[in-house]
């Protein structure tokens, strides 16, 4: 990551961050790790929402290999920094484009709110920077703001956008423009979706919908399911990756919304929990604020380390 973005991560993690330094700071008034100091750098880590699972992990690192050290407030940031990145490597998985599929199909989904229409444009941006031709589906028929926003980003990006009425049927969206898709020769698909979670049910039998149709087409479809979380949702979030896996086969995530209010600490949680790749991190609005996810330049930031 260039240090201008990574600069924006750290303000956008900067509410995770608060928090740990203010617990590393009473951790350390010992400047001892004893068993005391580890229980209360565990408290920490459980709140700034890496969950117990991880606090547990990076504290048994903690007494294996520093019990009864004195440590500075830096030697901490720093351990901690290398224990959150070792985590958050395995999941460190960029999204790839196989460019032999024409197209790659890409169905985005996430609760309503969480971003799923700007990441969409914003990875049509990218695409359109690498030369690749890409097509939007505006499936997210019943929320005029969606579909308005994706032709937006169309315009902006070249892409052009399949879009129906008020209420249309995203399935039948869908099924067009993979056949356009597929007579244009087009290196991208990426297929917006509906987000309400309040009804379940209607929401699971919507994406199956989606995916069954297009599969008429082709079985292999869609090659790629990216769930868009929130990350001020904090702890919210494992209970929505829970729920899209029962729907649909998730691939991998893109974490948005990192600003100052971000609880930044679950996506360690998530790491840890799910191993599902996390191909990218957003912190703004603008295309550039989509980047790949960089684990040691997260975790860096997440503990305040230089």
């Amino acid at each position: 990551m260039a240090l201008g973005f990574f600069s924006r991560l750290k303000d956008g993690l900067s509410r995770s961050t608060q928090k740990l330094t203010e617990s590393i700071g009473s951790v350390l008034t010992k400047r001892t790790l004893d068993e005391e100091a580890l229980a209360d750098l565990e408290d920490a880590l459980v709140a700034a929402d890496l969950g117990t699972d991880v606090a547990t992990r990076i504290i048994e690192a903690f007494r294996s290999t520093r019990f009864g050290t004195e440590v500075t407030d830096e030697d901490i940031r720093t351990a901690l920094a290398e224990e959150i990145a070792a985590i958050l490597q395995p999941v460190a998985v960029p999204l790839v484009i196989d460019r032999s599929l024409k197209p790659h199909v890409i169905l985005v989904v996430g609760v309503n709110g969480t971003g799923k229409t700007t990441t969409i444009g914003k990875l049509a941006q990218s695409y359109a920077e690498q030369g690749l031709h890409t097509i939007l589906v505006a499936g997210d028929t019943f929320r005029a703001a969606a579909v308005e926003q994706l032709q937006v980003w169309g315009k902006r990006t070249g892409a052009p956008v399949v879009s129906g009425g008020p209420g249309a049927d995203s399935a039948g969206l869908a099924f067009d423009a993979l056949s356009r898709a597929r007579a244009e020769r087009a290196d991208v698909l990426l297929v917006d979706t509906a987000g309400r979670l309040h009804n379940k049910s209607v929401l699971m039998e919507e994406l199956s919908k989606v995916i069954r149709v297009m599969r008429k087409q082709d079985p292999a479809v869609p090659h790629s399911v990216l769930l868009v979380l929130d990350a001020t949702t904090g702890q919210n979030a494992l209970q929505q990756v829970n729920v899209f896996k029962e729907m649909v086969d998730v691939t991998g995530l893109v974490v948005t919304k990192l600003d100052g209010s971000a609880r930044g600490g679950i996506v360690v949680a998530l790491a840890q929990e799910f191993g599902l790749p996390v191909h990218a991190v957003g912190v703004g609005e603008q295309a550039s604020d989509l980047r790949a996810f960089d684990p040691m330049d997260y975790a860096r930031g997440l503990v305040g380390a230089a």
